[in-house]
């Protein structure tokens, strides 16, 4: 087949890839403020493509530096680069398909393994720093969402609780000679406030995304040599916009009201959290999932605030018959918080749920069945089709 024809193939796989992407990622970095009504879908799709331009741009180079020449000893062909696509792009289109945010890096691993494993050509000494990581991870993240829930959240709630009142935001008043912005009839400095703040971290959390996932879309064909890493991240920066745009209105809706059922002074301190361990893996060239980080951070918050009422030592210890309960961040914020260790208020433990065990389960579960499904199959086809790989 005529490389230019390959290469056209190449591309359009990529963007139905960047295509899935989207679909996803825009719904971890933007359904809580989605879901409180902060901002639209509309706003919150232009916002992730111009950050995951950012993201991509930047931090994202490191990544595409793993994925394109490290993981696999030789540079691959432009055909190899092909199915190795095919393979990311289905994984990703199925999980989107459940509307589940999948674990795009890992599955972008998988596939790029496969092709590796196939030919004999994997290096090991890479992918055990990468899944090493990958174990790694969810550690950080719950112990790092346990210790604020534990130590920090009750304060932060009584002092930053973000509430979002009724009516606009910010009207415009034009009894002026000029008009000009002013607080709605409702809104308080507080909540204008908070309001910007879900922005910026929803900002940060697209700019992470992009860091991680552009390569994932491009990859292959950057270490093909068929594209040049500066228009890789062009057409990877288009089809997530095309995505967030398009089907992540659906993820957007999973993540916002599925998932967690949470505060959003809570669900800002999750974002956080995921985002700076994403952003700096992949500072470090690590493809990491920004879902993984995220659930975990979820579950880690909801622990640490539920075990309050018990002494640290006793909880990692084990020694304690008290019920640890998930309905721990969404207590009425008129009730004062307590010091660790002193009985809690049994509203506190009981109201709501911080998450959802279903939704989690099958969260964490996408982490294990996507790479490895991408992995088989993408060892499978490269052992059964000559497919040239240098």
């Amino acid at each position: 087949m005529d490389l230019t024809v390959v290469l056209l193939v190449g591309i359009v796989a990529s963007i139905f890839v960047g295509f899935n992407i989207g679909g996803s990622s825009t719904g971890i970095a933007w359904g809580p403020a989605v879901g409180a009504g902060i901002v639209s879908k509309t706003l919150a799709a232009f916002l992730m493509t111009f950050f995951v331009f950012l993201g991509g741009w930047t931090v994202g180079r490191n990544v595409m530096d793993t994925l394109a020449g490290d993981i696999i000893a030789i540079p691959i062909t432009l055909e190899a680069g092909v199915g190795v696509l095919f393979f990311i792009g289905t994984g990703i289109f199925i999980a989107n398909v459940f509307s589940v945010p999948v674990p795009t890096s890992m599955t972008t691993v998988g596939s790029i393994a496969g092709l590796g494993l196939a030919t004999g050509t994997l290096n090991f000494d890479t992918i055990g720093r990468i899944m090493a990581w990958w174990i790694v991870t969810p550690v950080i993240g719950f112990w790092i969402g346990a210790i604020l829930g534990r130590y920090f959240y009750p304060a932060l709630n009584d002092r930053f609780e973000i509430v979002s009142s009724d009516g606009a935001l910010i009207t415009v008043d034009k009894s002026g000679t000029i008009p000009s912005p002013v607080l709605g009839p409702n809104t308080t400095q507080q909540e204008l406030v908070g309001t910007i703040l879900v922005l910026i971290i929803g900002c940060y959390m697209a700019f992470s995304a992009g860091a991680s996932n552009v390569p994932n879309a491009v990859a292959p064909l950057v270490s093909s040599g068929a594209l040049e890493v500066n228009t890789a991240i062009l057409i990877a920066t288009v089809a997530i916009g095309i995505g967030g745009f398009t089907i992540a209105r659906r993820t957007m809706e999973s993540v916002g009201t599925e998932l967690t059922d949470i505060p959003l002074l809570a669900a800002l301190l999750v974002m956080t959290t995921a985002a700076t361990i994403t952003t700096v893996l992949s500072y470090a060239g690590i493809p990491i999932s920004l879902v993984m980080a995220m659930v975990m951070t979820i579950v880690g918050l909801g622990w640490g605030r539920a075990t309050r009422p018990i002494s640290a030592r006793d909880v990692v210890s084990g020694k304690t018959d008290a019920e640890i309960q998930t309905g721990a961040l969404t207590a009425d914020p008129d009730v004062p918080a307590p010091a660790i260790g002193d009985p809690e208020p049994q509203q506190v433990l009981e109201v709501g749920d911080l998450f959802n065990p279903r939704a989690i389960a099958k969260y964490i579960s996408m982490w294990i069945i996507g790479p490895t499904v991408s992995l088989a199959l993408s060892y499978g086809f490269f052992v059964i089709v000559p497919v040239p790989i240098t």
